[in-house]
């Protein structure tokens, strides 16, 4: 009896995951084809990659990286962002240099280079990326380096493009996870994902320190000064219960809303990804699911012990074709050499 009501419980488990995969899965996730991995890097974790489509058609991916060596948890010591490229989003991908890496003491960016986030906005290349100057998430900043070219050379910032909150604040940790958007009105706006210094160093969550929500600085230039739009956050899910919460936004204006992808990390589940919309880019819809996990879509080896986040997708970035959203960009752990490399989707029409 006992087996029996064990078995009834697995079934019903499952029986729940597949109606929520199936209730709440968003029009985005119904049109995605999986294409598979892309840029495996044989010695090197690929993580973050943001892809941009050039004026000659090229694909050129920025993506950040670190040393296998270093475990999983390298990217918050020792990581650079690279350049590879294209014919074609599929790949093959060619790497072609090193454009960010950490600068030593002395710098905000002295220990890791993290989160590259590519658009092309007045006429120039905007990579947008968190650098931290102690090995820690506590000095996570985002900054903006640019160009004319793609090739570079890159101007890099003396000084992050948004500081932490002032002590005691929600956002008094770190600012990190950099999503950016020119707004139809012509002010420049970059959301970031920051916690809550207390709630972090004293979490009583064995799992995930802290709940992370988004905050939205805005600036009339380029480079800034950003300044909050509030002093509160404008996405928090903290007040749904059960440390709920989501990172690794991605936002774009479309058809007159704002929309915004995301890793889900407890809404739904840990393995799954949210997409919201909002007309003004500040009231945000109940997000969907906008990807499901790995197993849905391919048939992958069994876990390794060192890979503790196997089995999802991370880091959702947009490549534009022709005006339009036409491949995701995610990241995953495994792969050919059992580290991380980029997974990718096309988006039917």
């Amino acid at each position: 009896m006992a087996l029996f009501s064990v078995c009834a419980l697995a079934g019903d488990s499952l029986f729940a995951a597949v109606r929520y995969l199936k209730d709440n899965l968003s029009s985005f996730a119904k049109k995605l084809k999986p294409l598979g991995r892309v840029l495996e890097s044989e010695g090197y974790y690929v993580w973050c990659n943001s892809p941009i489509q050039a004026p000659d058609g090229k694909i050129h991916l920025f993506y950040s990286r670190w040393p296998a060596k270093k475990g999983m948890g390298g990217w918050i010591n020792s990581c650079e962002i690279a350049h590879a490229v294209a014919d074609q989003p599929e790949g093959p991908y060619q790497y072609l240099e090193t454009v960010l890496a950490p600068r030593g003491p002395g710098f905000w960016d002295a220990t890791t280079c993290h989160n590259p986030h590519i658009q092309y906005v007045d006429g120039k290349y905007c990579l947008f990326f968190m650098g931290n100057s102690n090995g820690k998430t506590n000095t996570k900043r985002i900054g903006l380096a640019t160009a004319d070219s793609l090739n570079g050379p890159w101007k890099r910032p003396d000084k992050p493009l948004l500081e932490a909150g002032p002590e005691g604040a929600w956002d008094d940790h770190c600012t990190t996870n950099p999503a950016f958007v020119k707004h139809p009105n012509g002010q420049y706006w970059l959301y970031y994902k920051s916690w809550n210094n207390n709630d972090y160093y004293n979490s009583k969550d064995p799992l995930i320190r802290g709940n992370r929500k988004y905050g939205l600085a805005v600036a009339n230039n380029l480079e800034g000064p950003y300044v909050r739009f509030s002093d509160k956050p404008v996405i928090d899910f903290s007040k749904k219960g059960g440390n709920r919460q989501f990172e690794d936004a991605y936002v774009w204006h479309e058809k007159r809303k704002f929309k915004l992808l995301a890793r889900d990390m407890g809404v739904y589940s840990h393995d799954v990804g949210l997409i919201m919309e909002s007309k003004n880019g500040l009231d945000w819809t109940e997000p969907e699911i906008s990807f499901k996990p790995v197993k849905e879509y391919v048939q992958e080896p069994p876990a390794p012990g060192h890979l503790k986040k196997y089995g999802r997708l991370e880091r959702p970035q947009l490549l534009f074709m022709k005006g339009k959203p036409a491949y995701l960009f995610t990241t995953s752990q495994g792969g050919k050499y059992m580290t991380a490399s980029p997974f990718v989707f096309k988006i039917q029409s």
